[in-house]
């Protein structure tokens, strides 16, 4: 190929690259529709002539790539923590207090305030210049990689624009809300409706939607847009304060919501606020608030983080959507720690554009302090627009036929005594061995994020429990074939199948076996935070008041439960009946090295012995690290049954590859395959 023919390429690339930025993002197209789509078709042209030289951030690479089998997923070099909620200006005031009194200052801090988008929260990263990887929130430590979906959105630049080469970082992670706007919404609705699909309920779940297809050209066919609002890693860019992010992020490409308040007094971003609130209608996406950041990033670095949230930042949420219904009938759900909780069964209605049938209503102080009855109309909200609550009576509609709701004394499932503990809000069913507590505890043993037992669902564990086949969840790794094949809709195929996936998932890790046990207060990042710092089950077991408190993220509460649950003597026994089935939990003893450490895994088709989920565990607790791309500092691909193009380029840059008996041999003897 000519040297002619590459500038070309690369000219026509920059020029297009620049024309959807003017075009997309700042709505100032310089050339026409016409000159564009010419400038388009000679690249089309000189790529389907010259195949060798397509590129992934080449413009035309926006149509989609062949289905994925299931999402990977990608750490957050930086979490991407969750906000607190204010729904109230006294809430506002109080977070601007609490901000100043943290600082010890009474000046008044200035705050950047920008629409907070009813969208779905992204992390796009950037290695010098070009976009490799994109991914979900997910729990703001671990997201799933989405980047060949992110690809087909039009407003999210395959490269950073080079106007400044010097500005663009060897590495950028970009911040972003994914969503649809409302009339492009509409169409898509209108289209689905006449293909006689099912009509989304709103656009942030038709963005959801979008981005979770495992067929990206599918994404590619629907209107996502994007507004980004931050950076985690940004290796060479210095900033002083959050408006600088922001205008960086512009001069480099990126789409920023226009509407921001910069640099601004409280009381500033409260006339904001209201001013958003009073227009919100005339915007042609939907928000649910504002997000108030302290502007100087040296205040927020003072400021810091708690366990899941900053300090230095608040949502403040517009008023949920509200819609008028009657209450039908008030029931008692069991939770899996004995917990009580009364749902509002109602008369279905439209909420936000979700069909609201059911409603939180907390517990018996809430109930009694709302006076919600049987019978009652009443006003009904989804919390933060998601959740739905029952916000008040509406008294005047009462007739007299309403009847109060009372807590029972005895659990409705087991019939055991229920009691309430003076400091708790919350009334507990004390039978351990309830069957509704039993059925909970399984499924979060058996969910995705620990055992990730496949096929064991709800309606499953509902007949396991109801016969009698298991009590708790050690009784899950003695089940029988010929037990689970007699049960409703379980032939011998199945049965097998459940079995096999029980097999497999006797492989775990530190952090996966302690969030399946079900601790209270122990969600699946504390968990995490217990591995790291243990190394060894037997070590936290042991674990005293002291050694947890010592723990940054572990306070009183989750001492107090860690501790009493390994106190309990049934606790144990389940845990012992567990090891002794065959689980096995790769892990580290205190103080060893980790043979695996420096290694990078790259997996790619179906595994058979193992999922993929547990096989990026096993190689995490060894010390390695499992990667969701091919590059030259990778160590090893593992390439499973039908693997994808990550083995092609595997062998076009002479990265060593596994099979899955070489992965097998890898993890149980680390050493060998050590670099």
């Amino acid at each position: 190929m000519s040297d002619d023919i590459r500038k070309r390429l690369s000219e026509l690339r920059q020029a297009l690259h620049r024309h959807n930025y003017f075009y997309y993002v700042l709505d100032e197209p310089e050339i026409s529709d016409v000159e564009y789509d010419r400038l388009m078709q000679e690249l089309i042209a000189l790529e389907t002539e010259h195949p060798e030289m397509v590129k992934p951030d080449s413009p035309t690479q926006r149509v989609g790539a062949p289905p994925l089998e299931k999402f990977e997923t990608m750490a957050h070099t930086i979490p991407m923590l969750s906000l607190e909620n204010a729904f109230g200006e006294e809430e506002v005031l109080a977070f601007d207090q609490r901000v100043r009194r943290f600082l010890k200052t009474d000046s008044p801090v200035l705050y950047t305030a920008e629409p907070k988008m009813d969208g779905v929260a992204v992390e796009l990263v950037y290695e010098n210049g070009r976009l490799v990887d994109a991914s979900t929130r997910g729990d703001g430590y671990t997201g799933e990689l989405i980047t060949l979906n992110v690809r087909t959105i039009k407003t999210v630049p395959l490269a950073i624009l080079e106007m400044v080469p010097e500005r663009v970082p060897s590495r950028l992670e970009v911040r972003g809300e994914v969503f649809i706007p409302i009339e492009p919404f509409k169409q898509l609705n209108e289209e689905r409706l006449d293909k006689g699909e099912p009509a989304f309920a709103n656009p942030r779940n038709a963005a959801a939607g979008s981005l979770r297809q495992l067929d990206s050209t599918i994404t590619a066919k629907r209107p996502l847009d994007i507004f980004c609002y931050g950076v985690g890693m940004a290796t060479g860019l210095e900033f002083a304060s959050h408006w600088e992010i922001l205008q960086a992020l512009k001069g480099l490409g990126f789409r920023v919501n226009p509407h921001i308040k910069p640099r601004a007094r409280i009381e500033e971003i409260l006339v904001y606020y209201r001013d958003l609130l009073d227009s919100r209608h005339e915007f042609p996406y939907e928000m649910d608030g504002i997000v108030i950041k302290v502007d100087d990033l040296g205040l927020q670095a003072r400021l810091g983080e708690k366990s899941r949230s900053p300090r230095w930042a608040m949502a403040y949420k517009f008023p949920a959507t509200q819609e008028t219904t009657r209450v039908l009938k008030i029931d008692v759900q069991v939770g899996r720690t004995g917990a009580l909780t009364p749902v509002a069964h109602l008369e279905p209605v439209s909420v936000g554009g979700v069909t609201v049938s059911r409603a939180t209503l907390h517990n018996e102080d809430e109930i009694k302090k709302k006076g919600v009855r049987t019978g009652d109309t009443v006003l009904v909200q989804r919390a933060g627009d998601v959740i739905p609550e029952v916000v008040k009576v509406i008294t005047a509609k009462r007739t007299g036929v309403e009847q109060p709701f009372r807590m029972p004394a005895t659990c409705p499932v087991c019939g055991a005594k229920v009691i309430r503990l003076e400091q708790e809000a919350v009334s507990r069913c004390v039978n351990a061995n309830c069957r509704a507590q039993i059925k909970e505890r399984i499924k979060h043993f058996a969910s995705k994020g620990a055992f990730d037992i496949d096929g064991l669902g709800d309606k499953l564990v509902g007949q396991l429990v109801d016969k009698g086949l298991v009590k708790s969840y050690a009784d899950l790794f003695v089940l029988e074939k010929a037990n689970i094949a007699g049960l409703e809709r379980m032939g011998g195929k199945s049965a097998q199948n459940l079995m096999d996936a029980m097999e497999r998932s006797k492989q775990t890790s530190l952090a996966r076996f302690v969030y399946a046990l079900g601790i209270r207060h122990v969600g699946e990042h504390i968990a995490q935070v217990l591995a790291r710092r243990f190394k060894a089950l037997n070590t936290l077991m042991s674990a005293t008041a002291d050694d947890l408190i010592a723990i940054d993220e572990i306070g009183p509460q989750v001492s107090e439960s860690v501790i009493a649950f390994f106190d309990h003597r049934e606790n144990r026994e389940n845990i012992s009946r567990i090891l002794d089935a065959g689980v096995r939990i790769e892990t580290e003893e205190a103080g060893a090295q980790e043979p695996l450490a420096g290694n990078t895994f790259v997996l790619t088709g179906a595994l058979e012995s193992t999922t993929r989920s547990q096989a990026k565990a096993r190689i995490e607790a060894l010390g390695g690290r499992v990667s969701p791309s091919v590059s030259r500092k990778t160590t090893y691909v593992v390439a499973g049954k039908d693997p994808g193009s990550k083995l092609d380029k595997a062998k076009q840059i002479g990265i060593k590859i596994l099979d899955e008996k070489g992965l097998i041999e890898c993890l149980e003897d680390p050493t060998a395959f050590s670099h």
